[in-house]
């Protein structure tokens, strides 16, 4: 059966996660209710990584065995319009060889997380950024961000809900910048691994914040990544600042 990579963005706010649930609305649920509408009998499809609840994407992939032999152009044409008026949409489609596989194929992930620095209420990025009204500390954040680069046992950053088999990951980089908007600043915070743990950005973000807000020092990261305890990380974040923006791949399916 032919097999098509797809290239997805959505919103993650009215959905329970990627993956599907009983009883619970899931982008995975989504996207199959529009492939059966295009070949009753299609089977699942599989995701590059499965975003929690809340969790935005703007480069997730999935692949998808299909009995047609489809246009890849008509294929993402034919699913965005059977996604209406559902947040989410396929950006592109590609044929892939039978091997390939969103999930195990990947060899790079990278996250966005959208941080906003400002009083004032979010407005047009209501439910797209995590908001806190205090300032924070860019140098102080990156200084903090540095302990974690590389790799390390990250059982401190680790969700206890965590399936992964081992909490030791290479966390490749991350990258803070400042941009100015009305009355405040957003942080991004660029982070860039092969693969990460449950919860893991969210918990980092969380902790750095605490950094730039001026209750850890930079320091304190290393300890609490040292400690390897759950109970030493700071805060997690909310998912609504949280975005899987690229997922690399030995051969780039959508080139």
């Amino acid at each position: 059966m032919p097999r098509y990579a797809l290239k997805i963005e959505y919103h993650g706010g009215p959905f329970s996660g990627w993956q599907r649930q009983a009883g619970q609305p899931s982008v995975q649920e989504a996207i199959e209710t529009a492939l059966r509408k295009l070949e009753p009998d299609a089977g699942p499809i599989h995701g590059a990584g499965r975003t929690d609840a809340g969790v935005h994407a703007t480069g997730q992939v999935a692949h998808a065995e299909l009995a047609k032999d489809w246009d890849p152009f008509r294929l993402s044409e034919a699913l965005n319009f059977h996604l209406k008026p559902a947040p989410v949409s396929i950006l592109a489609a590609a044929r892939v060889a039978d091997d390939f596989h969103a999930r195990f194929s990947a060899t790079e992930r990278r996250y966005l997380f959208r941080l906003l620095s400002r009083r004032a209420p979010a407005t047009h990025d209501k439910g797209l950024v995590w908001q806190v009204q205090h300032p924070l500390d860019l140098t102080a954040m990156r200084e903090g961000a540095a302990h974690l680069v590389g790799r390390h046992d990250f059982t401190t950053f680790r969700s206890t809900l965590c399936q992964a088999d081992s909490p030791v990951k290479t966390l490749d980089a991350i990258e803070i910048d400042a941009h100015p908007v009305p009355h405040g600043t957003e942080f991004r915070f660029r982070l860039r691994a092969r693969s990460f743990l449950h919860n893991q950005v969210r918990s980092i973000v969380g902790t750095l914040e605490r950094v730039g807000a001026g209750g850890w020092a930079p320091s304190d990261v290393r300890a609490a990544l040292e400690a390897r305890d759950r109970a030493a990380c700071g805060p997690v974040s909310p998912p609504s600042g949280l975005y899987l923006t690229h997922v690399s791949y030995p051969e780039d399916p959508f080139r």
